[in-house]
């Protein structure tokens, strides 16, 4: 390896023809903090956008599905929310496509775009008072575009800093993805929290809701001129000179790695479920079914994402220490365990509780999701790394995490048990345990070619 902290660092790696050729890994220092800084700008932007929704889900309700009954129009909010998914496992293959393919920048640069534009129109939409049935079937569409959109962004960001990453400081990297997913969340938690204490409920549900969506605008331009800044990774790059990139890569995914993408996508169970029930969800399951005060619910949820903002760079560190497979078994464990004694503890009301509650679950979410990225981006060659990554991590996402907030919805409704999101957050607990315990470990070999 070479003396030069500014040079590349190389590995041996075999060409499609069976040939030994040197490659890079990595850049320099200044060059890798570019590209950190970047990548968690561009999905913070996304993400606030995405999470805007689920933060004003009861505002939202009665906006776009008026009706004397909240619980219903909250079932049709998060009904739509959960259909909206159904467009990321297309978007994963699509996205894929173009980042194998085309090159990383691309689709990402792209995915913003399209993140900013449909977020934006959302905040512009009249209510059904206004139009009737065209509300939420508007509201449905770009639902569904946001839906597409975020299924590049996540799976890419996370390939384009593990590629950049340095030996043994993968995770580290990978983690800045569900950092900035989180201050992105956070974000719209604080704007959810000050409109709904610093405003009525008339002007919340006339123009205070649709503030955090017009807000897409000015950050989605600003992500998308950062992202154009940017090179594709040193990896892809030197690839796609050498036009190694595969012509169908999903293709190619589902013919020669589908052991692989199935227990990767088993492997995100926990993330898909633990992350909209605990992050996004829960400020709904507080006001509505524990009764607590809605801004207070919101000043919680927005202290617990602080600490798992915290926490989440500690368990990248953690899975580059011990191995992902270590820390990601440890956080289905503590699932198994401790998540229905919480939501026990949730149902007391008491604010000091509910918080210590939410901090703790969010602290266990992150040994899972501060290892996840790096874990499934290890799965994959290069060849089809974007592709592996976006097709696992939005089927597991569609299926199981978009419906999420709608079938613990659906949970304490049928079952009158406000403790049933638990067990169905531990049963997700335990399928990501045995996908998990199936993988190999990864953290300490080169990237696959």
């Amino acid at each position: 390896m070479s003396s030069n902290p500014h040079t590349p660092e190389h590995y041996l790696g075999p060409t499609l023809s069976g040939q030994k050729r040197v490659h890079p890994v990595g850049i320099g220092p200044k060059e890798r903090r570019k590209v950190i800084v970047a990548s968690f700008i561009g999905n913070f932007v996304e993400w606030f956008d995405y999470g805007a929704y689920s933060y004003l889900a009861v505002v939202i309700a009665v906006v776009f599905f008026p009706s004397d009954d909240l619980t219903e129009g909250l079932v049709w909010t998060f009904a739509l929310f959960a259909v909206s998914f159904l467009a990321r496992p297309i978007g994963g293959f699509i996205w894929g496509h173009i980042g194998d393919r085309v090159g990383r920048r691309t689709a990402l640069a792209w995915s913003i775009l399209i993140m900013s534009a449909s977020t934006v129109c959302i905040g512009l939409l009249p209510g059904a008072l206004q139009i009737g049935m065209w509300a939420p079937a508007l509201l449905l569409f770009f639902r569904v575009m946001q839906g597409f959109s975020a299924s590049g962004e996540y799976a890419g960001a996370s390939a384009y800093l593990v590629e950049y990453a340095p030996d043994g400081k993968r995770g580290m990297y990978a983690a800045v993805v569900p950092g900035s997913t989180a201050a992105g969340l956070l974000f719209g938690s604080l704007m959810a929290t000050v409109l709904t204490a610093a405003l009525s409920d008339a002007q919340m549900e006339s123009w205070g809701w649709r503030l955090p969506f017009l807000l897409a605008a000015p950050l989605g331009l600003i992500g998308v001129y950062i992202r154009r800044k940017l090179e594709d990774s040193p990896v892809f790059r030197e690839m796609s000179q050498e036009d190694e990139a595969i012509k169908a890569p999903v293709w190619a995914l589902f013919r020669d790695h589908w052991r692989t993408l199935v227990r990767a996508t088993a492997a995100v169970l926990l993330n898909a479920v633990g992350f909209y029930v605990i992050l996004t969800y829960m400020p709904t399951y507080l006001s509505q079914t524990v009764g607590m005060d809605s801004t207070l619910a919101n000043i919680s949820t927005t202290i617990s994402l602080v600490t798992y903002i915290g926490f989440i760079f500690l368990t990248g560190y953690l899975s580059d220490r011990f191995g992902r497979r270590k820390v990601l078994m440890s956080a289905s464990v503590l699932f198994i365990v401790f998540t229905v004694p919480a939501f026990m503890l949730l149902g007391t009301g008491s604010f000091a509780v509910i918080l210590l509650v939410q901090v703790l679950l969010g602290a266990m979410l992150t040994l899972n999701d501060g290892s996840l990225a790096s874990f499934l981006a290890e799965n994959f060659p290069t060849r089809v790394r974007y592709s592996g990554f976006a097709v696992s991590f939005n089927v597991g996402n569609a299926v199981f995490g978009g419906t999420a907030p709608a079938i613990a919805t659906l949970l304490i409704a049928t079952t009158g048990n406000s403790i049933a999101p638990g067990w169905y957050l531990m049963a997700a607990a335990v399928i990501a345990l045995i996908a998990v315990a199936l993988s190999p470990e990864t953290s300490d070999k080169p990237l696959q070619d």
